[in-house]
């Protein structure tokens, strides 16, 4: 039933809508509050201002923003068991011979762990390669470059130098946050740039792993377009319009249990 609400309780049920489902329908919101679908578009450039949503073809997205860098040990600890599972998950879909292009984070440290007897390359700027890859048939190349010991990670130019004179069967891309409108997102320009650089490099497929939690962030600088990406690899809470979504766009998600 249609009900009549002033503009400040309107815009406050949407909120309250997309953080539930992760998506909202111009049309649906316009029947549910009985309201023109002109007045549902100003609603949502109000809450995109304060952003909460990001406007879509028809509806809107969930967007949540990331400012501040935390800390690698904090990051490591939080959403353990799913970026276990997305760990396990990517070890799935990696093929012998692969030669991998993998960057920094505590997901992709996770990914690192999984991968074994499979007569793999590995290029990374994740420091953490060091201990995590213990299986003898697997080669390791650090890109080298300068350590940034906030994410265990290598920056700069050696790091570019070297990313330039490789090509990557497939790239597997750690992220702070996963938006359709800006896409790929990081808090650090010189570890987006690493990022970036890795996608360009890469003949096969880009490979996103990235937790919930991180679907509808947006942080400071921008890794990649969404439609660089081949294969998103999240846990069960993606909500399920953002997994359409990206379903709509060609993206394949894969869910690790």
């Amino acid at each position: 039933m249609a009900q009549t609400l002033i503009p400040v309780d309107r815009q406050a049920r949407i909120q309250r809508l997309i953080e539930k489902k992760g998506i909202v329908r111009v049309a649906e919101l316009s029947q549910l509050f009985g309201v023109t679908e002109l007045t549902i578009r100003r609603d949502f450039d109000y809450l995109e201002k304060k952003g909460v949503l990001e406007r879509t073809h028809g509806g809107a997205i969930l967007r949540r923003r990331v400012k501040v860098e935390p800390l690698y040990v904090e990051k490591n600890q939080k959403h353990r068991t799913q970026k276990e599972k997305i760990g396990i998950a990517v070890s799935k879909i990696i093929e012998p011979g692969d030669t991998l292009l993998i960057n920094t984070g505590s997901t992709n440290t996770q990914v690192l762990r999984q991968l074994s007897g499979k007569n793999l390359r590995v290029i990374t700027s994740n420091a953490n390669a060091l201990v995590e890859i213990e299986d003898p048939e697997i080669e390791v190349v650090l890109t080298g470059g300068l350590f940034r010991r906030q994410s265990n990670s290598l920056i700069g130019n050696f790091t570019h130098t070297l990313l330039k004179n490789v090509c990557g069967s497939k790239a597997i891309i750690g992220v702070d946050g996963v938006s359709i409108r800006f896409g790929l997102t990081t808090p650090i320009q010189e570890e987006a740039a690493v990022a970036r650089l890795m996608i360009d490099q890469t003949l096969g497929p880009v490979i996103v792993v990235a937790d919930s939690s991180k679907i509808g962030v947006v942080s400071n600088f921008v890794t990649a377009p969404i439609d660089k990406v081949n294969i998103l690899v999240t846990d069960a809470g993606i909500k399920p319009g953002f997994k359409k979504k990206l379903d709509e766009m060609g993206i394949t998600v894969i869910i690790a249990n």
